[in-house]
C-alpha cells in the first residue's frame, strides 16, 4: 500500500475552492473539521498555496482527548510484546512509504530530496528503538527485603500525552514522540505544524495500518488557542515540545504550572570550534554541510565558526576562503530540480527575519561578509520562493546580532580568538547550549574541550552531534527546559512513571530463623 498526505496530493491552486483541506485524524481515521478557520499551507519555493489546515474547534479537540483518554484505559494493559509487534509494523511501513514521505516534506518544508529522506530515517531510528519496549520498560525487583516481603519498582504509563512539532523536521520529531509514548503503553494528542502536516497525517495512517487501536493517536490542528487547550487540559498528563525560544518557554510554563510533565527543546546557537591543526579540506567540508545544508534551518546548525587563531589570522582567512568557495559552489533552488543543495526558507517572514538581521549585523555593527547569496534569481515560478544562499559572515563580535540571533538560515557568523580557553569560555557564555563541535589533531585537546565546555552535545571531529537513539538529545541550559529529554532512556523515562509495590507473603507465623536476636537482625 502506498500512502499519501492529503496536502502532497492536492493541488497548487491558490484559490481556496480547489485546495485540499487537511482533516483531523481521531480514534483510527480522518475527520473533516467543522471550523470556519484554516490556515494556508504554502510551497516554500512558489509560496503558492497547496493546502489548508483547520484551526480545530474546542468541540473537536475535547473529542480527540476524550478518545485518547478512553484508548489509554485500554492499551495500558496490553502486552508490551503486543506493543513492540506495532512498533515493528510501522517500522516497516515508514521504509516501504519512505519516497512519498519524503515528497510530501519537500513539497511542504522545501527540504532537498536528500535532505527528506534523512528526515524521515532519522525518525525511523526512534521507531526502531520503540521496538524493544519490552527491555526498556524493565523496572527492578529486590526479593526479601524483610522475611517474606519482596519490594519491585515497576514502570508504569502515564496515560494520556500529548506533542507539539516545529516545521523544520515534519517526520522526525513526530516519530521522536508517539512511537515511544505508544510502546510504552500512552497515548497522544499530536499537532503537527501548521506549515507542513503532510508527514503527520501519512504517519497517522500508517500507525493504524501497524495496528495501532482507535484512539491511541489522535492528531489535531490549529495554533496558539490548540497549544494552550494542551497544556490547560487536566486529562494531559505531559507535553512534548520542538520549537522556537518565545513558544517554548512560554509551553513549559504553562504545562508545569498545570502539573504536567514538560520536555522542551528550544533555540540554539551552536558553536564549531577549529584549531589551527585541523585537517583544512574535511573540516571545510564539514562545516559547509553543517551551516548550509537543511537551508540552515535545524537546531544543530552550525552557526558560529570559532577559529583558534594563536595570533595568526591567516588560519581564520584560509579556513572563509575554503568554505567561501564550498558555499559558492552548492546550487540553491527547488526541491524537485535534483541538481538543488540548498533549497528555500520555511516562509517569506522567515527570509525578511534572516535579511534583517544580516543587514544590521554588516550595515550598522561592523561584521562583514566573506560570501553573500542573500539574493537569489531563479526562473518564475520559483522567483517568488524563499530563498536565500550560503552567507558567510565575518569579523563577528558577542555583541552582534548575527551572534546573538539563531538566525536559522544558511548563513554563519565567524569568530576568532586567540587561545582554546577563549572559545570554551565564549562558548560557555552563550546561553544556548544544544551543540557544539571541535575540530583538531589532538587528542588532549579535543579531552579539554569535552570536559570543560558546559553544552549538551559535543562532537569531535563532528560537525552535528545529534545521538543515535540508544543515547538521548541531550541539550542544556538555554536550549532545553525540563529535566527528562528526548528519546534513548531519558525518553522512556519522560513518558513512565514509577509505582513501588512492597509484597507480604510469608510462608507461615512461625516461619524464622532462630539465633539472630540481639545481633541486628530483624525478622519482621
Amino acid at each position: 500500500r502506498v500512502f499519501s498526505s492529503s496536502a502532497s496530493s492536492s493541488s497548487a491552486s491558490s484559490s481556496s475552492s480547489s485546495v485540499t483541506k487537511v482533516p483531523l485524524f481521531l480514534n483510527g481515521s480522518f475527520q473533516d473539521s467543522t471550523t470556519s478557520s484554516w490556515i494556508p499551507v504554502t510551497n516554500p519555493a512558489t509560496n503558492e498555496v497547496i493546502s489548508q489546515v483547520p484551526m480545530c474547534t474546542p468541540q473537536e479537540f475535547e473529542d480527540a482527548v476524550a478518545g485518547a483518554k478512553e484508548a489509554a484505559a485500554t492499551w495500558r494493559h496490553v502486552p508490551v510484546s503486543a506493543r513492540q509487534r506495532v512498533m515493528l509494523k510501522l517500522q516497516q511501513l515508514i521504509n516501504e512509504n519512505k519516497d512519498e514521505l519524503a515528497k510530501s516534506i519537500s513539497l511542504e518544508q522545501g527540504k532537498t530530496i536528500s535532505d527528506a529522506h534523512g528526515d524521515v530515517f532519522r525518525g525511523l531510528e526512534i521507531v526502531e528503538q520503540a521496538c524493544a519496549a519490552g527491555w526498556l520498560s524493565e523496572g527492578h525487583c529486590v526479593h526479601n527485603v524483610a522475611r517474606g516481603v519482596d519490594t519491585m519498582a515497576i514502570r508504569e504509563p502515564l496515560g494520556v500525552t500529548a506533542g507539539i512539532c516545529p516545521f523544520n523536521f515534519p517526520a522526525m520529531v513526530p516519530l521522536w514522540m508517539f512511537p515511544l509514548a505508544a510502546a510504552t503503553g500512552n497515548s497522544m494528542v499530536l499537532k503537527p505544524s501548521e506549515k507542513d502536516p503532510g508527514a503527520t497525517m501519512m504517519l497517522a495512517e500508517m500507525a493504524t495500518e501497524a495496528g495501532l487501536p482507535p484512539g491511541v493517536l489522535q492528531v489535531v490542528h490549529g495554533a496558539h488557542d490548540v497549544v494552550n487547550a494542551i497544556c490547560d487540559h487536566p486529562t494531559i498528563k505531559a507535553v512534548s515540545f520542538v520549537g522556537g525560544d518565545a513558544a517554548g518557554k512560554h509551553i513549559y510554563s504553562r504545562a508545569c504550572a498545570n502539573g504536567k510533565r514538560a520536555q522542551v527543546n528550544m533555540g540554539a546557537k551552536n558553536h564549531a570550534v577549529v584549531l589551527p591543526d585541523a585537517d583544512p579540506e574535511a573540516t571545510a567540508k564539514a562545516l559547509a554541510g553543517a551551516a548550509f545544508g537543511a537551508a540552515g534551518q535545524r537546531c544543530m546548525a552550525i552557526g558560529v565558526i570559532v577559529t583558534v587563531t594563536g595570533g595568526d589570522m591567516g588560519v581564520r582567512d584560509r579556513l572563509v576562503d575554503k568554505l567561501a568557495q564550498l558555499g559558492d559552489s552548492l546550487k540553491v533552488g527547488p526541491a524537485s530540480d535534483d541538481a538543488t543543495d540548498v533549497g528555500p526558507l520555511i516562509s517569506p517572514e522567515a527570509k525578511q527575519r534572516a535579511l534583517a538581521i544580516v543587514e544590521k549585523s554588516v550595515g550598522s555593527e561592523g561584521a562583514k561578509l566573506a560570501l553573500d547569496r542573500r539574493t537569489v534569481a531563479l526562473e518564475p515560478p520559483f522567483d517568488k520562493g524563499n530563498f536565500f544562499g550560503p552567507t558567510i559572515i565575518t569579523d563577528v563580535t558577542p555583541d552582534m546580532t548575527c551572534y546573538r540571533e539563531e538566525i536559522f538560515a544558511p548563513a554563519v557568523s565567524v569568530v576568532a580568538v586567540n587561545t582554546l580557553d577563549d572559545a570554551i569560555s565564549l562558548l560557555n557564555a552563550n546561553p544556548y547550549g544544544n551543540g557544539c563541535g571541535i575540530f583538531t589533531s589532538s587528542g588532549s585537546a579535543a579531552r579539554h574541550f569535552v570536559a570543560n565546555v558546559d553544552v549538551g552535545q559535543v562532537g569531535v571531529n563532528v560537525p552535528i552531534p545529534v545521538p543515535v537513539p540508544y543515547f538521548s538529545f541531550t541539550g542544556s541550559r538555554g536550549s532545553f527546559h525540563g529535566d527528562l529529554n528526548f528519546y534513548g532512556k531519558n525518553g522512556v523515562a519522560f513518558y513512565t512513571q514509577y509505582k513501588t509495590v512492597t509484597s507480604n507473603w510469608k510462608f507461615s507465623a512461625s516461619d524464622g530463623m532462630s539465633g539472630l536476636h540481639g545481633v541486628g537482625a530483624s525478622q519482621s
